[in-house]
């Protein structure tokens, strides 16, 4: 388990590498001038020269990708531009409130579509079953952020029961609860239909098979067969699909954060993006990328220690 464990470790970093140097490349292809972005039409060369020194833009793209790398790992990644304080500083304070909204959107909509996954592969061709089919397929359909501006409406203006903009007080708990509910419905509403089609279909394939027949011949509870041997086994490949879908929640989490003025880091990276902060923008999408590939990792550990036919390569 342990060299599954370390393997997966060495190719995380790897993907990490690579990831990051693409997306070095792309920020650097965009059209424009960066540093005139910045200092304005107005800006002296003596400041722009001494700007292009500052940011590192006068040396080759290889030796900033190299420099880049080299101060990541001693937790530099350079000083914002603007505001004049460390991207590591601005950043680290906005991956909490990000990585809050996506924990507790992806666990409550796992908990309520592994459950009703598991209702309809129980009672196959049932009402119930069609009417989850349906509901599945309806919320699968609608984009985060239609559910976004809907939720905003109805729920905070409306009807006035959720507040509309920003993320609660600081070390109030449950003022951030309030606050999360509306965000944490745009984001996980899909994914309740999405795991509930995954969770029944692995449900019935597996039902299907020797084992799950040889525990009914020998009499064991219902209950115990499905929660204890089938959900077991069909639970690996929604395991996989939600390790790989927090990159999609990232993605979803940006508009979500706009329309709701939430602080984040989609939010952040977009008003970098806007005033061509490259330190800022390369600072974000670094830890973007970690999130990812650090979710995705923990997805196949987690398979690995469900089955031991993954950890031994079959």
């Amino acid at each position: 388990m342990l060299s599954f464990i370390f393997k997966r470790i060495g190719l995380a970093a790897v993907i990490t590498v690579l990831a990051v140097s693409s997306l070095f490349l792309i920020v650097h292809m965009i059209p424009g001038d960066p540093v005139s972005t910045m200092l304005g039409p107005r800006a002296t060369p003596e400041m722009r020269a001494a700007l292009e020194t500052r940011m590192g833009l006068d040396k080759p793209l290889i030796v900033q990708i190299g420099l880049f790398f080299a101060n990541m790992l001693r937790g530099d990644l350079g000083m914002d531009v603007f505001s004049n304080r460390p991207v590591t500083e601005i950043v680290l304070n906005q991956v909490p409130f990000t990585l809050t909204l996506i924990l507790f959107s992806i666990t409550w909509s796992a908990v309520l579509g592994i459950a009703l996954g598991c209702y309809s592969a129980v009672n196959r061709n049932s009402l119930g079953d069609r009417l989850t089919g349906i509901l599945s397929v309806s919320v699968i359909a609608v984009p985060a952020f239609v559910v976004a501006l809907y939720s905003l409406l109805i729920f905070a203006v409306k009807l006035q029961w959720f507040p509309a903009i920003g993320a609660g007080d600081a070390g109030d708990w449950g003022d951030q609860l309030h606050h999360l509910v509306l965000p944490s419905l745009a984001i996980g509403l899909s994914w309740v239909g999405y795991i509930a089609r995954l969770v029944r279909a692995s449900m019935l394939e597996v039902m299907g098979e020797g084992h799950i027949r040889t525990a009914r011949a020998f009499g064991l509870p219902e209950r115990r067969i499905v929660f204890g041997y089938a959900l077991r086994l069909a639970i690996l490949p929604t395991v996989t699909v939600i390790g790989v879908g927090m990159g999609f929640l990232l993605s979803a989490a940006v508009f979500t954060e706009i329309v709701f003025s939430r602080p984040g880091l989609g939010k952040l990276v977009i008003d970098s993006i806007t005033t061509r902060n490259y330190p800022v923008v390369m600072g974000s999408v670094l830890f973007s990328t970690l999130i990812f590939v650090a979710s995705t990792t923990l997805a196949d550990i987690v398979n690995a220690i469900l089955d031991p036919r993954i950890r031994a390569g079959k």
